[in-house]
């Protein structure tokens, strides 16, 4: 376990995870994440431009898709795979790679949020690791739970 501001880091296989604790209740995030429309809002990859269409609140099975640029402009479709409200909330697009948020309360109106880039069951992970992708999404993720600290007034 880790406290407060302190970002932990936790590697699997084909799987990079890290946690840090904000100061919000479990709801108050989860409601951040199940709106596609702000995910611009807290993303660290900087590559997410906004959402061109999907819901207001994303469900299970639901469908979004995302304006975004990475060397160049594209458009992908997500679809919600895990959604346990207020605990977890996971979605893929057609490379199969999973992008998971997990809550765990801890009382106090604190939380911690758990980011994992599940790349088990991608089409490709070996290209994925090959172009490096896995190591740059490791510094994406900490960024993003870092702009989630801040987002809640969290001490990093």
């Amino acid at each position: 376990m880790h406290d407060g501001g302190e970002m932990g880091v936790r590697l699997g296989w084909r799987r990079i995870s890290e946690s840090v604790v904000v100061d919000a209740a479990p709801a108050a995030v989860f409601d951040l994440l199940a709106d596609p429309k702000q995910h611009r809002e807290f993303d660290g990859s900087t590559s997410v431009l906004g959402l061109v269409e999907g819901p207001h609140r994303l469900f299970l099975g639901a469908k979004f898709r995302m304006s975004m640029h990475l060397l160049m402009p594209y458009r992908i479709t997500n679809q919600v795979v895990e959604f346990v409200d207020d605990k977890v909330i996971a979605w893929q697009h057609f490379g199969r790679h999973i992008w998971r948020y997990e809550l765990e309360d801890l009382g106090n109106n604190q939380t911690r949020v758990t980011e994992t880039f599940d790349y088990d069951k991608a089409l490709l992970p070996l290209a994925l690791e090959l172009l490096g992708v896995p190591v740059r999404n490791r510094g994406s993720i900490r960024v993003t739970l870092t702009n989630l600290q801040l987002r809640f007034g969290s001490e990093s």
